[in-house]
């Protein structure tokens, strides 16, 4: 997304915060008034028959492409979200690597979301290790769903 005075996001880093571009994600979410909120519920790694991978990996890359299923029903793309938060079944520094990695590779070299991370001990489905949820931000002449 563009970072123009009339964008209906700006996403940005702070002078006197650390650099968070290499974990995937962005400190600030600006949204510009006027602009149309979209709230992603959590979604896991299944695919659409409601499968889950054992793996973690791809847990996590299937859970961002339903991410942009839900997101582009709206009329948006990743690059419009502006906040995610994602939940780890059972977090270290591995999985964190992982997610991680498949933010950017998702994002490419659009600016990330603000994001929070928060271990867990379970999700709501005994196999499932991952889940996001999302809030995105559109220009209000879009139209719903």
């Amino acid at each position: 997304m563009s970072h123009q005075n009339d964008a209906p996001l700006h996403l940005s880093n702070p002078e006197g915060l650390y650099d968070p571009t290499e974990n995937g994600y962005s400190h600030l979410a600006v949204i510009a008034p006027g602009s149309r909120l979209v709230f992603i519920a959590g979604q896991g790694g299944e695919n659409v028959h409601g499968e889950l991978p054992g793996d973690f990996h791809l847990q996590v890359r299937w859970a961002l492409a339903n991410l942009r299923v839900a997101l582009n029903a709206a009329g948006g793309e990743l690059s419009d979200i502006a906040k995610l938060t994602t939940l780890v079944v059972d977090h270290d520094e591995d999985k964190l690597g992982v997610l991680a990695d498949e933010i950017r590779e998702a994002w490419g070299s659009a600016p990330t979301p603000a994001q929070t991370l928060i271990p867990v001990p379970r999700l709501a489905l005994d196999d499932m290790l991952f889940e996001v949820e999302a809030v995105a931000v559109l220009p209000n002449e879009a139209p719903a769903p």
